[in-house]
């Protein structure tokens, strides 16, 4: 438990001191073109949800946020082995992250909107949406739990698949 906390901690930090520098260091109408045009800093303001979807509803993301950062909080109480506390830690990092913005950032207390920086290959998301660390994180955390699925390293001892003896029979899966 303690190791997720501490990877959401600093993802967090992370995200939100990435944020606060954007905002002091980047002008919204002129993207900063960086890596050769792989990368531009680019900020924009979402109050929507990914791909700037529901931008009327902030306050619906930011009580469905609150939801999924109380549940991933408990569910790292149960964390068993190590590379889940990784996993877990990113998601709770990166939804805490763009929590932060719905409940303090402008336009006001839980209609706050995320600040986005980072657009990949074109400015002005013309490629890819333009996202922010705590996207990153949470992006990674999620595609390493499927991995962590699809390859029978379960979140608990039970859901791990149990790999066959040499007798052909199926033996307990070591932690």
């Amino acid at each position: 438990m303690i190791a997720a906390l501490l990877i959401a901690a600093f993802a967090i930090g992370l995200d939100q001191w990435t944020k606060n520098l954007a905002e002091a260091n980047l002008d919204p109408a002129d993207p900063v073109r960086i890596l050769g045009g792989l990368v531009y800093l680019d900020l924009t303001w979402n109050s929507g949800a990914a791909f700037s979807l529901g931008t009327d509803y902030t306050w619906i993301f930011t009580i469905i946020a609150s939801a999924v950062v109380v549940f991933l909080i408990g569910l790292s109480t149960r964390i068993v082995y190590p590379v889940w506390a990784v996993a877990i830690g990113l998601v709770l990092g990166g939804a805490a992250g763009n929590l932060v913005d719905r409940y303090f950032r402008e336009p006001g207390f839980a209609h706050g909107h995320v600040v986005d920086f980072i657009s990949v290959f074109k400015p002005d998301a013309q490629a890819f949406p333009i996202f922010n660390i705590a996207d990153s994180a949470l992006c990674c955390g999620v595609v390493l739990i499927v991995l962590l699925e699809l390859t029978g390293r379960g979140f608990s001892p039970a859901s791990r698949k149990a790999a066959p003896r040499e007798d052909g029979r199926k033996k307990e899966a070591a932690a």
